[in-house]
């Protein structure tokens, strides 16, 4: 079926991918495009959240014993992320160009470094501790409504 890491990092990309073309058509006030592809990019975002939240961080943590560890960290970067796409959605929604492009440049950064995180630590960690159950979790996560 294949590993956390390729299923999660291939959504982080299908992520970025959306972040910026939204970004894109803010930056050339094209905002029917905009709205669309903001909102395409918020839901990939809160599915994306949900399944780490929801089946992976309990999985990791069930078989490490420790949810004081990497996946509060996570949790934690987690609202920071959902504090930053708040404020782009209300900047979106008054089609407000520089407070979106600046709060956009914020949310890229902070992704950048937790997707780094996940993909190079939290990812591989999992793949290695949840072993013959990592397929189940994978189709947990699949499952997940979109």
């Amino acid at each position: 079926m294949g590993t956390i890491l390729e299923y999660l990092g291939g959504d982080h990309r299908a992520c970025d991918e959306l972040f910026a073309s939204a970004e894109a058509a803010v930056a050339q006030k094209n905002w029917g495009s905009a709205h669309d592809l903001f909102d395409r990019f918020q839901a990939a975002m809160v599915r994306h959240l949900a399944m780490e939240e929801n089946v992976l961080f309990p999985a990791f943590e069930a078989h490490t014993g420790n949810s004081m560890g990497p996946t509060q960290i996570m949790r934690m970067e987690h609202q920071q992320i959902r504090d930053l796409i708040q404020n782009m959605a209300r900047a979106v929604a008054n089609s407000n160009h520089n407070s979106y492009l600046g709060l956009s440049e914020t949310l890229n950064m902070l992704m950048q470094q937790h997707n780094m995180k996940e993909e190079t630590m939290l990812y591989p960690m999992s793949d290695q501790v949840l072993g013959s159950e990592r397929d189940a979790v994978i189709r947990a996560m699949e499952a997940i409504a979109p």
